[in-house]
């Protein structure tokens, strides 16, 4: 996509379509100076911008540097006025898109982590501002190492003969499977169409590239298709509290079929889509849905139902393949502790 394909903030209430954000909210910033409100524009901007120049950066990675950015272009004058700073840069980035989960846990995990201590630990504003920029560069080369890490501890997951069911696409999942195909590693994928947005064609496309063997299902195959799977595979858009994800829909009908045939459900997820969420059912998430189609033949004022993603209950999964360790899900709420005490 080029950059022109991105929704520009402007300076009035509006609202724009993002393809990988969906619906931005608006980009004023009421009750705001004028200095403040022009560094709120700044940092989305550099947001919007970052992400159309690179297109395998994840959401939260852009957020974690626009933030960084933030940081080193302040002009505040006191450690609170930097901090106040910050904290608004980081809410405008989430309301960038109230539904986006990884974009929210990456904004709360650069806050958490840059002023964990720098701010106590230092009497000036020089001293403050030098130490936030050295653990905000620190945090963003950390998360875009994150992928790397991951397909790195994966590598004994997948063996020769083995076949693999994957949903939707997931880059950090492409990346591991890519790793695993340089090593010499025979196997097969299963892939899901991945409707109504069709990501899982853009992940039979990638490891088609790659000389993987690659099988497109319909959506509603998955459980017909499980017998022969050796295993399932699968990112996140976010890993909340319980151990559990929420993910492209289909994820939760998957790993339930899974379940009943006692196989693994394997996922890959980067710790800075660790979320402070705790959904105990599907009504528990904000709703997202995504255009679709269903053709001429669907009779008119019936209504149509279509949630971008559902959550997967932690005892559906076998183990999160993350940069911090291979986890079990009920050691994801020792994790989320960790990271943002």
């Amino acid at each position: 996509r080029t950059r022109a394909e991105w929704p520009t903030p402007q300076t009035n209430m509006s609202t724009s379509v993002s393809p990988r954000l969906g619906r931005t909210g608006t980009s004023t910033f009421p009750n705001r100076s004028e200095g403040q409100g022009e560094t709120m524009l700044d940092v989305v901007a550099e947001f919007l911008e970052l992400l159309a120049k690179d297109q395998d950066m994840a959401v939260a990675v852009a957020a974690i540097r626009a933030l960084a950015s933030v940081v080193r272009k302040s002009q505040a004058q006191t450690i609170m006025g930097l901090e106040k700073e910050l904290s608004e840069a980081a809410q405008a980035l989430k309301n960038c898109n109230a539904t986006a989960i990884s974009l929210r846990a990456g904004c709360e995990l650069f806050m958490c982590y840059v002023t964990r201590t720098s701010f106590l630990e230092s009497k000036d504003l020089g001293t403050a501002k030098t130490r936030l920029i050295e653990r905000s560069e620190a945090f963003a080369v950390t998360s875009l190492q994150a992928r790397e890490k991951i397909a790195h501890l994966a590598q004994k997951l997948i063996s020769d003969g083995c076949t693999i069911l994957v949903h939707g696409y997931s880059r950090v999942v492409v990346l591991l499977l890519k790793r695993a195909a340089d090593r010499g590693i025979n196997f097969t994928v299963y892939c899901t169409e991945g409707r109504p947005d069709g990501t899982g064609i853009s992940t039979a496309r990638a490891l088609k590239d790659l000389s993987v063997p690659v099988t497109v299902i319909l959506d509603c195959a998955a459980a017909f298709i499980m017998e022969r799977c050796s295993m399932v595979l699968v990112g996140a858009e976010g890993v909340v509290e319980s151990g559990g994800i929420i993910n492209k829909l289909g994820t939760y009908q998957i790993a339930l079929a899974a379940h009943a045939l006692k196989k693994h459900v394997y996922v890959a997820a980067e710790s800075y889509k660790f979320a402070r969420l705790y959904p105990l059912n599907q009504r528990d998430l904000q709703m997202e849905s995504k255009p679709v189609d269903f053709g001429p033949l669907l009779p008119p004022h019936v209504k149509i139902v279509n949630p971008s993603r559902d959550y997967t209950p932690p005892e559906y999964l076998t183990l999160l393949i993350t940069d911090l360790g291979i986890l079990t899900p009920s050691a994801v709420s020792d994790e989320l502790i960790q990271l943002y005490l």
